[in-house]
């Protein structure tokens, strides 16, 4: 048979999926199953993230690698308290602002080496593993270093990402081939990109995530990963150093969270953006939104109150060791009535940057103990900078674009900062208790879907796949938004006649791509997944 794997063109509608002992939900079913496997055989809900977060590295090499950052919230049922760990890179000790201005540039790069920090991904994952899992790393690498040698058909979704990653990528490498022939050789077939079905190998990344496994991730900072890595920073003009890779350690971080509607919502702290969310949520506890989700007078209420928290974290949200306004100040309820009254009944021009889509994984799982956990990881931008080290299979994130050049900024670059950060875990409970984990990535879709999927739980009563089926919009400056063309027919042109400037998208790939897990009262687990993606629930 000859068809198009890409061409889709009746609606189709999933289910919500229940089990008792375990789940795993991710855009990959290679990883959802591989951390089902996991949980089969006695390891607990973080060893099977843990495999996850592996074999997505492999699998969604467009959105995530061992070059890439997470955030993790984990939900330890026998202590009752939710975990999280920052492992966000942080900037080369030799960059910054006034260095890469006297280079010629007036904002930061996107690809190349300025925009490279030391990946905190993989650090995470040690600490993770030593602290609450119940397999040795090395027995949980297994899976993805398997499939690395002989290799994965490329998944749908994917291969769009690996179309775009050859649009940036190939012109690059014939302006500097030295620095950007190691991406073309690692992922492409000669310049060309593959295309779904099709089976690519990762040798490269197979030898190195074994060396990972085998010292618990240490190779990667203070081994001969970290001076492969170096090495090539130096020969190619690169910034980062054996000495940035020593020195790099996560951060174990208290979630924050704020009450709605009788549910409290957690989120990261910065230097990540999930307290968009928090803020955005404590507008619109206090506004009446109506019983119609989608009537577009609900609607401009929730793009109104997202754009005023939006304005609100491109301007506070930085390193927290680097923040001028308190996380306090901004989560306080006099704050959010203030900024409430701004909403009026017609489209505002916001003053925050413009926000732009990157390419991340979420994921999430539940073992039989009651343990959950919320786990997103990406290198950014579609591949991150481009630059992969010969010989290892190692593609390195692109975070440092979203520093900034001002030195008024809190958010300005630095040597040793981290950076505004755009991936945020998800997780609710109620009255103390466990709801569950939530995702959708995207970039800086993140935060406009967490709070659409939240409104559609909460105040719409929506089951978890019903919440992740329904349309979205997205912000993305000024007056502009977008929406899916599931919206109900005259809405684009009822937000118009109320100053907003929409445009109907007909592409998914920019309006996130979440997974949701959730316990009800008898320890029943339901979950959804994300039909924009290879969205992928295994159970038991």
């Amino acid at each position: 048979m000859n068809f198009d794997p890409l061409m889709y063109r009746f609606p189709s509608r999933r289910t919500v999926i229940y089990a008792k002992n375990g789940m795993t939900c991710s855009t990959s079913p290679l990883a959802s199953s591989e951390g089902l496997h996991v949980l089969q055989e006695g390891g607990n809900a973080m060893d099977a993230a843990l495999t996850m977060a592996m074999m997505l590295a492999l699998t969604e090499p467009g959105s995530n690698d061992l070059g890439s950052d997470c955030f993790v919230m984990y939900w330890n049922e026998k202590e009752q308290k939710l975990y999280g760990i920052n492992g966000s890179g942080r900037a080369p000790l030799s960059l910054s602002a006034s260095k890469i201005k006297a280079m010629g540039y007036t904002e930061m790069p996107k690809e190349g080496w300025i925009p490279v920090m030391v990946p905190g991904a993989v650090s995470a994952w040690g600490e993770l593993s030593r602290r609450f899992g119940s397999k040795p790393l090395r027995e949980l690498a297994e899976p993805a270093i398997r499939t690395a040698r002989e290799g994965f058909p490329v998944p749908v979704n994917g291969s769009r990402l690996w179309k775009e990653g050859c649009q940036r990528f190939v012109p690059l490498a014939r302006e500097n081939p030295e620095l950007f022939s190691p991406w073309i050789k690692t992922y492409t077939k000669d310049g060309e990109p593959y295309h779904a079905g099709e089976v690519f190998r990762n040798p490269d990344f197979a030898d190195s995530l074994e060396e990972i496994a085998n010292t618990d991730g240490k190779s990667l900072y203070r081994g001969t990963l970290s001076e492969k890595i170096a090495a090539w920073s130096d020969r190619t003009g690169g910034f980062i150093s054996k000495e940035d890779f020593r020195d790099y350690h996560p951060v174990w971080a208290d979630p924050v969270s704020v009450r709605y509607h009788g549910y409290d919502i957690f989120e990261m702290p910065p230097n990540g953006h999930g307290i968009t969310v928090l803020m955005t949520m404590n507008l619109l506890k206090g506004l009446p939104l109506g019983e119609n989700r989608f009537s577009p007078e609900t609607l401009h209420q929730i793009i109104e109150a997202t754009k005023l928290s939006f304005t609100d974290a491109k301007t506070f949200v930085a390193d927290p060791d680097f923040m001028k306004t308190p996380l306090s100040a901004l989560l306080s309820e006099k704050y959010a009535d203030a900024r409430r009254r701004e909403i009026g009944r017609t489209a505002s021009m916001p003053k925050a940057g413009m926000p732009w889509s990157g390419d991340t994984v979420y994921f999430c799982t539940a073992d039989g103990e009651g343990n959950m956990v919320s786990f997103i990881q990406s290198h950014y931008m579609t591949f991150g900078s481009g630059v992969v080290v010969p010989g290892t299979g190692i593609a390195l994130q692109n975070r440092g674009a979203n520093f900034s050049l001002d030195p008024e900024s809190d958010n300005c670059i630095a040597g040793g900062k981290r950076s505004y950060h755009t991936i945020i875990p998800g997780f609710l409970m109620k009255d103390g208790k466990p709801i569950g984990p939530f995702g959708i990535m995207g970039g800086f879709m993140q935060p406009q879907a967490h709070i659409q999927v939240l409104l559609n739980l909460i105040d719409y009563n929506m089951n978890p796949q019903e919440a992740l089926d329904a349309p979205r919009f997205q912000w993305t400056s000024g007056k502009k938004i977008q929406i899916e063309p599931e919206f109900p027919e005259g809405t684009a042109e009822s937000l118009r006649a109320a100053g907003h400037d929409v445009e109907i998208v007909r592409s998914r790939m920019n309006m996130g791509r979440g997974q949701i897990i959730w316990k009800n009262e008898d320890g029943i687990y339901c979950g959804g997944t994300e039909p924009r993606a290879d969205g992928s629930i295994s159970a038991y």
